[in-house]
Order: C-alpha cells, then sequence, then structure tokens
C-alpha cells in the first residue's frame, strides 16, 4: 500500500505544554520504529505526533486554487456552491467526480498517515520506563493515541467504507493489504480503542487541546449514533450506548453553551466553554486555520489576505430555508452579506450570502493570520446527539432531551418546542442539527447514517437516494460511499473492487 511507505519515518514535536507551544516547538529530534527511547519527552513527543494529521482535516488541495479537503463534504450536501472552478466544484455539483478527484485521495492518505503515528505511539510509549514517568501518565498517553486512532478510521470507515486495517507499525514497505469491512474496524478498532480510552484517569476539560475525557465520551458517542444507524444498522442498543456518553459529557463535562454565537470567533475562547474537541492552530506559527480566507468571497477587497477565495458558500435555497427570526442566519452570527473594504472603508455588498462561522476578525483586518482552531466536537453538537440517540432508545423524547434542544431553540430566538411523538421529535433534532453545525463538516455524515435530505425547497425530508439536489443531479446508492483512489490501487490492487458505481 503507498500510505505504508509514508508512515514509517515519523518526525515528532517535543513538547505540549500550552497549545501556544506546541505548535510553535520545532521538531527537535527524529526517530524511528527502531530507536532507543529513554525519556518523558519521548513519550510526550510519541503522543503529540499522534495530533499531527488533524490539520489534514484542512488540507490544500495539489492542482488546485482555493481547495481544501474540508471543502468536499459541503460541496456533497448539495447546499453549497463556489465562487471557484479550480476547487474542483463542477464535479461534485453533477456528481461526475471519480477516483482521480479532487479530495478523494488526500482524505484517504492524511487519515492513514495518522493512524500510523497512533500505531508508533501504542508500539512504544509502553516500552519507555524514564524517570519521572508514572504507569498513569504512560496510560494516559495511550488514550491520547487510542482515541485519535479510532478517530482517524471513523473518518475513513464513513467515507470508504471497507478499508484496509493497520494496527501495527508495519515492518514492509511493500505491504500490500486488503480492505476489512466497515463493521469489523468498528468492532475490532475504533469502539474497543475509545472504550479503553474511557478507563483512563484523562481529566474532562484540557484547555491545552489535547485528548480530554470529555473528547472521549464524544467520539464514542458520534461513533455509537452513526453504528445505530444505517451504515451498520446496530438498532436501539447503540442509541442507548450513544446517549449514555453524550450525557455524561452534558452532566459531568463542566462545558457551557456560549451565550453568543460571534463567541466561537474569538481567539480567546480556544479549548474553552463549548468547545470540547477541536484541531490547534495559532496565527504565531505558519501553518494557520485556512478557512478564513477560503470563505471570504473572492477577491472581495475586504481582508489582508493576498487571496480571497469564496471556495464555499451556502446556496440561497439553504439560507432560505431557517426559519423566520432565527438569529443564525442574521447577518454575521453564522453568515455574512456585507463587509467595509480594507482600502476604503466602504460597504461591499456581495452577491451571495457567505460563511461567517470561521471569520477571524484580527486576521482580516490586521495580520492575515487567523488564529482561530477547527472545532471537531462542541456542547451544541453533543446536546443535539443526546437528543437523537435517547429519542430512538426511549422510543419517545424525554424531559432532558426536550430541554436540551429548546436550549440550542432559545440561543436562535426560536420558541420552545413541548411534547412532541418520536418521529416528529426526531426530525427537529435532525432539523437543529442542519442549521446548529452547518458548515462543520457534519451534515454529510448525518446524511448517510439517517438516509434522509432536508429539502430546502420543499421542507419535506427526502430519501437519500432519490434526492434531487438545487443542481438538478440526484443521489444515487453510489454517494453513500466515496471511490478508493486510484493511486492507491495502482499500487495494491487487493484493494478491488471499488466502491459501486466506480
Amino acid at each position: 500500500m503507498k500510505i505504508i511507505k509514508s508512515i514509517i519515518v515519523l518526525a515528532a514535536v517535543i513538547s505540549f505544554g500550552s497549545c501556544k507551544k506546541f505548535l510553535e516547538e520545532k521538531p527537535t529530534s527524529f526517530f524511528t520504529p527502531s530507536s532507543d527511547f529513554s525519556s518523558t519527552k519521548v513519550a510526550r513527543a510519541l503522543a503529540n505526533a499522534s495530533y499531527a494529521n488533524l490539520q489534514g482535516l484542512l488540507a490544500g488541495q495539489s492542482g488546485s486554487y482555493g481547495g481544501n479537503t474540508w471543502n468536499l463534504m459541503e460541496f456533497m450536501t448539495g447546499k453549497a456552491n463556489s465562487d471557484l472552478g479550480q476547487t474542483g466544484f463542477i464535479n461534485f455539483e453533477n456528481l461526475s467526480y471519480n477516483s482521480t478527484s479532487f479530495y478523494v485521495d488526500t482524505w484517504w492518505r492524511n487519515m492513514y498517515l495518522g493512524v500510523g503515528a497512533c500505531n508508533l505511539a501504542i508500539q512504544d510509549i509502553p516500552k519507555i520506563t524514564a524517570s519521572g514517568l508514572t504507569e498513569e501518565d504512560k496510560t494516559n498517553m495511550l488514550a491520547e493515541a487510542h482515541t485519535l486512532r479510532a478517530l482517524y478510521y471513523f473518518f475513513l470507515v464513513r467515507m470508504y467504507g471497507a478499508v484496509p486495517k493497520v494496527t501495527e507499525v508495519p515492518s514492509n514497505l511493500n505491504l500490500k493489504l486488503p480492505r476489512t469491512p466497515a463493521k469489523a474496524i468498528y468492532d475490532s478498532i475504533i469502539i474497543p480503542d475509545l472504550l479503553l480510552a474511557e478507563k483512563s484517569t484523562l481529566p474532562w476539560q484540557d484547555h491545552t487541546g489535547k485528548v480530554s475525557m470529555g473528547a472521549v465520551e464524544s467520539i464514542l458517542a458520534d461513533v455509537y449514533l452513526t453504528y445505530a444507524g444505517a451504515a451498520i444498522n446496530g438498532g436501539d442498543s447503540y442509541y442507548a450506548e450513544s446517549a449514555k456518553r453524550s450525557l455524561a459529557v452534558i452532566q459531568n463535562g463542566g462545558y457551557t453553551l456560549f451565550p453568543n454565537y460571534t463567541d466561537m470567533i474569538n481567539p480567546a475562547n480556544k479549548n474553552k466553554g463549548g468547545f470540547i474537541f477541536q484541531v490547534q492552530y495559532a496565527a504565531s506559527v505558519p501553518s494557520t486555520n485556512p478557512l478564513t480566507p477560503l470563505t471570504i468571497p473572492n477577491y472581495a477587497g475586504i481582508s489582508k489576505y493576498a487571496d480571497e477565495y469564496g471556495s464555499v458558500y451556502p446556496t440561497p435555497q439553504f439560507i432560505a430555508s431557517f426559519p423566520a427570526g432565527d438569529k443564525r442566519v442574521q447577518e454575521k452570527q453564522f453568515f455574512y452579506t456585507s463587509y467595509p473594504s480594507i482600502t476604503t472603508g466602504n460597504i461591499v455588498h456581495f452577491k451571495n450570502t457567505y460563511i461567517y462561522k470561521w471569520f477571524d476578525v484580527n486576521a482580516v483586518t490586521n495580520t492575515a493570520k487567523s488564529d482561530l482552531n477547527y472545532t471537531l466536537y462542541r456542547l451544541a453538537d453533543v446536546y443535539l446527539m443526546y437528543a437523537e440517540a435517547s429519542n430512538r432508545a426511549e422510543g419517545g423524547p424525554d424531559a432532558n432531551a426536550i430541554s436540551y434542544v429548546n436550549l440550542i431553540r432559545k440561543r436562535a430566538d426560536l420558541a420552545p418546542i413541548g411534547s412532541m411523538s418520536m418521529d416528529a421529535f426526531e426530525k427537529e433534532v435532525w432539523l437543529q442539527r442542519y442549521f446548529e453545525l452547518c458548515f462543520e463538516n457534519k451534515m454529510w455524515f448525518d446524511m448517510l447514517r439517517t438516509r434522509k435530505v432536508h429539502n430546502d425547497v420543499t421542507g419535506n425530508w427526502d430519501d437519500f437516494v432519490g434526492h434531487k439536489t438545487v443542481f438538478g443531479a440526484t443521489f444515487t446508492e453510489s454517494q453513500l460511499l466515496f471511490p478508493v483512489p486510484k493511486q492507491e490501487i495502482d499500487v495494491n490492487p487487493n484493494l478491488l473492487p471499488n466502491n459501486p458505481g466506480f
């Protein structure tokens, strides 16, 4: 497998004293799987290396202008457009993408690089007997690596279905592994890794950005919710397990819902408040969060950035689907339609509505370096996971489920809901996930696990297969999984057959 050649030798960052220090520290030691480890710093470095490829969730796309791995999950929903043809958007607009299309190979490569780093940490941290390194320290570092390996595989199985199972540092550079069914990956890697991490003494919160118990339980809640749904059809017992984990985060995690939506684009709030787990970025290092310039209107002249891409913006139909009075769709909440010119100060009115969720004001007006993190899990997501999972597990919404949905609605200036049937409540939760978590790479995975798509024109919930997007393309079973990248198949024919339709 081509990717195996990339994960044999890993460079580790030595310190994780704080988010900023971790990001700014330059590699001071390079090691291979055969290296001799004898210090606490090396143990920490192995754990730290497991995090590096989380930034692969926002990786640039070779050969494109304004292309980014994040774009893929938004383009696929049919609820996003682009100012740029170079992003590969047209292929996703008309669903003509294939195994050589943008993003398909980049996602695969970056997730397996992450798996490789985790495998090395899991293999070698137990061997270290350095003075001052306690067994609890090692157990918690291993919990971080197992959690991250589970997360990388969670992305892989949702995107590609059956994937190669790599749980050890390979000694054979020409390893040609076959694909293992998604259910087996869940059962043998994803769920066991998270259950192991659950037994650690990780704190419920970690303000430096490391994996916390809140992150472990949030990911596990998401995994169980997905496993219960259409892809695996695990059933009610897995909905119950999801509800159990999400409720633990809500009741024990100490997380709080930010009172204002704009609190989420204040860099001072990174890893705090409602943020449970984020990909770490800092303005002081070269690799800053790319979503700020990517979501500024193309050449709008409103920022200090040399490139304003307009890579992704919402369709007008999606914007119109928000209920009347919803604060989230009001100006400079989740979206914006105008901003002062960076040169004249005059208001520039855009031809479309653009995403404000990743708008770093200081980066736009001063530095051209975003200091925002990228959020993977936040409290609102967990509220809605609990509401959906408990509703299914119990045959209807309990008081907590209704309360958590109403907290989301209250912040949006919407009236509270009361008692509802299981089906009506489920659709309300789905709708709140659409609105609350839009453009956070959540919607596409929700569509896949529920096999339902909200029709922004009719207001109905369409079956996934047969749904017609506003671009005139129709989802088929081929859209349920992405193709395995051709460049991987070229070096490993054991990955064949490809997914249906490819």
